[in-house]
């Protein structure tokens, strides 16, 4: 059964897009199970850029079907834009799927979420303001709005106006602000709905059939496993679930039907927004590695925070998905760095910690245990073999391996398809 998760092991941004997208150019179907439009892939393909916010990487490739499965919560105004982009600079969208099943981001949802942060004051979150984890309350509170019920007029009407009459009293009452005219709400989203029907239907159905077709489908994940609700450094998380357990439950598909799952790491720790980050370089060499990789996101546009390579973050992931094969991004942006340093586990008063510790207060006081390696001076971004890369660079990355406990799988020297350097098959 050739079904791959791709995944991030770290706290996001960590060039998914680029490994899904390779990955894309042998799949059949390709499919994207969590989060919303504040997950971002920059993919190079043809000398252009393409910023995906909800659309799967595969998108780029004519005649794979493309799904966005029911764990995912969509903005219909952003996907639609989303779509209509991508047909203006000539990508055929035909192969879209939507699932019928997918929560619908409203508008309250968009406005709580400014709200509610601004009210955290020092205890925000970093949310992006997209409405993505009110969108997730509703879901689980059983009050959500999904696709299939964005295309039944007589059943959005009455869901919205119940639920309108709830978040205008709470807007109203609690933040001091006024909320939404049903009509116009209505009106702006049954439109959308005709657009979005060509596309909307039940997906997990169609991920299942293709799997025991033996075609190969590849799950595209967003965020990452320190993201993930339950696993990651919460609150500072998403809210929704990054790692593979959350690719299954998100697109309908068991878990003994996946074949082989595909951590991302950058060669480098980036975050973006508040919670802890034990290798965080407020140095020089941190505004380095930032400004040379433009590390700044891409749905906000906020810079990101640098630090060392954290195998323990890594080898933690691992554990809680499962991850068979590494895929190590972005190696070419520490060329020329004289030291570079790997942490391979963490100090609290003193001991070493056998487990990645759940207390955001012990996370703030951990002490990371490093192992410093010499850098390479030499560009490897030309490099298309392993064997050629430099011999730091490869005792860089085995250091990695070895101190996560997952084999190399991957090696990405570049933004662009050719610059990456396949150690195992993925299919």
């Amino acid at each position: 059964m050739p079904a791959v998760i791709v995944i991030g092991t770290q706290w996001g941004d960590e060039g998914k897009g680029k490994i899904v997208d390779y990955l894309a150019e042998k799949a059949d179907v390709v499919a994207r199970s969590q989060g919303g439009n504040n997950a971002g892939h920059t993919v190079v393909a043809g000398g252009q850029e393409f910023k995906l916010q909800l659309l799967p990487s595969g998108i780029l490739y004519k005649g794979k079907t493309c799904v966005v499965g029911n764990g995912v919560v969509i903005d219909p105004e952003a996907i639609l834009k989303e779509i209509k982009g991508m047909q203006a600079k000539g990508i055929d969208t035909s192969g879209l799927k939507v699932s019928n099943r997918a929560h619908i981001i409203m508008p309250y949802h968009r406005l709580l979420d400014v709200v509610e942060e601004e009210y955290r004051g020092d205890h925000k979150i970093g949310t992006t303001k997209r409405g993505i984890g009110p969108c997730y309350m509703d879901k689980y509170s059983r009050s959500g709005i999904r696709m299939v019920d964005l295309l039944d007029e007589a059943e959005f009407s009455e869901k919205l106006e119940r639920n309108l009459k709830a978040k205008n009293h709470l807007l109203k009452a609690v933040y001091g602000v006024d909320g939404f005219d049903y009509e116009s709400v209505k009106k702006e989203y049954l439109a959308y709905a005709e657009e979005l029907r060509p596309y909307v239907t039940d997906t997990s159905l169609i991920l299942n059939q293709a799997i025991d077709a033996r075609q190969k489908v590849l799950f595209e994940g967003a965020q990452a496993s320190l993201l993930d609700i339950d696993h990651g450094t919460y609150p500072y998380v998403t809210s929704s679930n990054p790692t593979a357990g959350g690719m299954c439950t998100g697109s309908g598909v068991g878990p003994t039907k996946i074949s082989r799952i595909i951590g991302v790491a950058k060669a480098y720790s980036t975050r973006v927004g508040e919670g802890p980050f034990p290798t965080e370089l407020n140095d020089e060499i941190g505004n380095t590695i930032r400004d040379r990789a433009h590390e700044y996101g891409t749905v906000t546009g906020r810079p990101r925070r640098c630090g060392w390579l954290d195998a323990a973050v890594v080898r933690y992931a691992g554990m809680v998905s499962g991850i068979n094969a590494l895929a190590v991004t972005r190696l070419d942006i520490l060329d020329g760095l004289e030291r570079l340093k790997v942490c391979t586990g963490y100090k609290y008063q003193g001991k070493t910690l056998q487990e990645y510790p759940a207390s955001l207060k012990i996370m703030a006081e951990v002490q990371p245990i490093y192992e410093e390696l010499p850098g390479w001076k030499e560009p490897i971004s030309g490099i298309r073999k392993y064997a050629d890369l430099p011999l730091n660079a490869r005792r860089y990355v085995e250091l990695l391996s070895q101190a996560s406990g997952i084999e190399l799988g991957i090696v990405s020297v570049g933004p662009g398809r050719e610059q990456t350097i396949i150690m195992q098959d993925a299919f």
